[in-house]
């Protein structure tokens, strides 16, 4: 009995915890930036002021700068910008969030046993990470998918199929290290399964970089997702992202600005949040950095 008590007392607490205590300012407004970009994405079709795939090729409807009727203008064939920008933000951020839920199962699976059980597995996913780190990730996606073809799902996967092994590393440091504790050390002596410490009391205590991390991954994703979509090899026409409606507006940057300022905007603005996020969670939860 005395055993155990030591052994719980040993544990840590989650460092989930430690997000609920004073956040400071970019930490906050990285998450108002997320939630309204979030919202939008949510009640698209309430904010949707027009049709986001319906053209008009009348000489009046198309390429209209920003106006009451139509907020951000319109494009090249008389679709209504602030529609398929708000429909866009479902697509860009959707893209973002499964990539990088992708990424997370594998790089923590990998990662986990890596750390855990060390040896001959530790040495094999060592080097298999190695190996990807020797490809661009970028070129190496838009080979993917000039192969599998441009889609939503193609892209979604590709890209968290590439972007797990800096993850992987991470999780991997955090299991060498609390695999050594005490408070693991007395749970393997008093018979706990590998598969209940690894779930039960490494990774909850490993949770805090991967925060971080999981967080900047989701503004690399969706910059990721935008520049396929700019270069024809992402989300496809008609359905509206980011990346395609700047693609719409390349041709026309001299005189009708909106097309490629606003989509810039959206990108920017949301990128940025995340990642002030990602610095947030960083400097919350890492005591090296507090001051």
């Amino acid at each position: 009995m005395g055993a155990h008590n030591n052994y719980r007392a040993g544990t840590r607490p989650a460092p989930t915890n430690l997000i609920l205590g004073k956040m400071n300012k970019r930490l906050i407004f990285g998450i108002m930036v997320i939630f309204i970009m979030a919202a939008v994405a949510v009640f698209a079709p309430l904010l949707a002021t027009h049709d986001p795939v319906g053209i008009d090729l009348s000489v009046e409807a198309r390429l209209q700068p920003p106006s009451f009727e139509h907020l951000f203008g319109t494009d090249n064939l008389g679709r209504d910008v602030f529609s398929r920008m708000v429909y866009g933000a479902r697509i860009s951020l959707s893209v973002g969030f499964i990539a990088v839920f992708i990424s997370l199962v594998i790089g923590i699976f990998l990662g986990g046993i890596s750390g855990y059980f060390g040896k001959l597995l530790d040495i094999l996913i060592s080097r298999f990470v190695e190996v990807m780190y020797c490809f661009p990730t970028f070129f190496l996606i838009m080979l993917v998918i000039t192969f599998l073809g441009p889609s939503i799902i193609n892209v979604m996967v590709v890209i968290g199929l590439t972007s797990w092994p800096g993850l992987c590393r991470i999780v991997r440091s955090q299991f060498l290290t609390l695999r050594e504790r005490d408070f693991v050390l007395s749970a393997k002596v008093q018979g706990v399964s590998d598969l209940r410490i690894i779930f039960r009391h490494i990774l909850p205590n490993s949770m805090a970089p991967i925060y971080v991390s999981a967080t900047l991954s989701v503004g690399s994703a969706i910059l990721i997702e935008s520049a396929l979509s700019f270069l024809g090899l992402g989300v496809q026409m008609p359905t509206p992202s980011w990346g395609n409606i700047l693609t719409s507006g390349k041709n026309y940057i001299d005189y009708a600005w909106w097309l490629t300022f606003f989509p810039g905007i959206a990108i920017l603005i949301t990128v940025l949040g995340f990642n002030l996020v990602g610095e947030g969670l960083r400097e919350k939860l890492d005591p090296r950095l507090k001051t």
